[in-house]
């Protein structure tokens, strides 16, 4: 039995590479927000003894984070340009931002990228579909861009960073495209 293509996304390296180093900063991140969540929920002296197993996996993401945003530099060359006008400082920012560019996709269109992250009401009757992984990728950007704190987060804010991310990405694309060949 064949399946079709048409149900199937054709991926390039880089996306593999950046999609497995992504997947282990998502685990060592979940295992943080346990970390934290069992340590506020025990009495003060019993959490003071996790504290630096958090220390510690706190150390791993930001190692991990800035080997990702080592490799999206060397895989995409427009990442660092991202970086860049959108201020990004801090490692959770880019390492968001490297998720984010990976799955991004000039043919298909704003709107249907911002359905992939959920900012998008469904056709009436249909449920919502969309990647909350990514979206979470995208509160962390939009609160790094923005210097506030996730809870001050609103989907309009977060439109607003998707739509800039977009718009530089096209920018530059059509700058490569234009550039006339020396010959």
């Amino acid at each position: 039995m064949t399946i079709g293509e048409r149900w199937f996304r054709r991926v390039t390296e880089d996306f593999l590479v950046m999609r497995r180093m992504v997947a282990a900063y998502r685990s060592l991140l979940k295992t943080h927000k346990q970390l934290v969540n069992k340590s506020k929920a025990l009495s003060e002296d019993e959490g003071s003894l996790l504290k630096p197993d958090i220390k510690a996996v706190e150390e791993q993401m930001g190692k991990l984070a800035e080997r990702i945003a080592e490799e999206a530099g060397r895989r995409f060359p427009v990442y660092n340009k991202l970086v860049e006008e959108l201020g990004i400082s801090s490692l959770e920012g880019m390492e968001a931002l490297a998720e984010i560019i990976t799955y991004l996709d000039h043919s298909k269109g704003f709107r249907k990228t911002a359905s992939l992250f959920g900012l998008f009401k469904p056709v009436r009757g249909k449920k919502k579909m969309y990647d909350g992984r990514l979206r979470q990728a995208l509160q962390r950007l939009t609160a790094s861009v923005n210097g506030i704190s996730p809870f001050q987060l609103t989907a309009r804010l977060e439109k607003q960073t998707l739509f800039k991310v977009w718009m530089i990405l096209g920018r530059e694309a059509r700058g490569r495209l234009a550039v006339p060949a020396q010959g």
